[in-house]
């Protein structure tokens, strides 16, 4: 059941390094819902699975070093999550935060380039919510999750305090 020579300790170690590569890797790429994912994407989301499989059980084939890494990776999304929840800073570290993408009947082109969007998605996510032109934005927002948030002209926005204040915005 357990390759000799492969350490419990190893796996561990090795499957904490990877999942942090990944986490890093998969923040670098940017937001995207799950609903949004290309062909491309799953794609390459499945050969990284399969590329880091080795690296995190080493010549450890047995069930009990898959199971050992499946474990320590729940056990490490867990004490993440957690650890977001309680600390601001790791969560946008790890989540990242808003990107105002329209202000004021306005595209911001560097925001959508940093973001990896093109305008033609943009437009598509205003008709989404119902706004046939940029001009009748207030403000768009690409939130943590990938979805985009439109606020459209002549909307009520009194009651939000600081609708901009958390954004990514220069």
């Amino acid at each position: 059941m357990f390759t000799p020579g492969t350490s419990l300790y190893a796996i561990i170690i090795r499957t904490v390094l990877v999942y942090l590569a990944v986490l890093i890797g998969l923040r670098l790429s940017g937001k995207r819902e799950i609903g949004q994912l290309t062909v491309f994407d799953l794609v390459v989301l499945l050969l990284l699975a399969n590329a880091v499989q080795n690296a995190m059980v080493g010549p450890d084939t047995s069930v009990t070093g898959g199971l050992l890494a499946a474990g320590v990776l729940l056990i490490l999304n867990f004490v993440v999550a957690r650890s977001g929840l309680r600390w601001p800073k790791i969560r946008r570290f790890i989540e990242g935060s808003p990107t105002l993408l329209i202000l004021h009947g306005k595209i911001i082109p560097e925001h959508l380039r940093r973001e990896g969007l093109d305008k033609e998605t943009l437009e598509s996510a205003l008709r989404e919510h119902g706004v046939m032109e940029v001009s009748q934005v207030e403000m768009a927002v690409l939130e943590i999750d990938g979805s985009i948030s439109v606020v459209p002209l002549g909307s009520d926005t009194r009651r939000v305090k600081h609708p901009i204040k958390n954004l990514h915005h220069q």
